[in-house]
């Protein structure tokens, strides 16, 4: 990964309502969750709503496809788990107790639900 799109994705993230609907995305799994679902569960109106998501998505953090009226948003957990590599894959310097923890998360990531 370049370090542009490091940065571009955590710029993203660097928002509280931003980083509050990643994670409800997160939580949500590869089904995701209209538009409409993540404004009421986050009490955030839907103009500012589409303003943040239309961030995480020019950041490729957060993917979208229309069923019928709604678009479902959903967290991409390939691009996430990216960004947490290029932050990681140095780290350890020959100690890889150090990076354990997050080695576990990112199993998750192809098996998600």
């Amino acid at each position: 990964m370049e370090s542009i799109v490091a940065v571009d994705r955590l710029s993203a993230l660097a928002q509280p309502n931003r980083l509050a609907v990643f994670r409800l995305l997160v939580k949500a799994g590869k089904q995701g969750l209209a538009a409409g679902e993540i404004a009421r569960a986050l009490d955030v109106a839907p103009n500012t709503l589409s303003a943040q998501l239309n961030i995480l998505s020019n950041a490729g953090l957060v993917t979208s496809a229309r069923d019928g009226r709604s678009i479902i948003y959903a967290a991409d957990f390939k691009s996430m788990g990216d960004l947490l590599v290029y932050l990681v894959e140095d780290c350890c310097n020959g100690n890889p107790e150090i990076c354990s923890p997050v080695a576990e998360v990112t199993k998750c990531f192809d098996g998600c639900a």
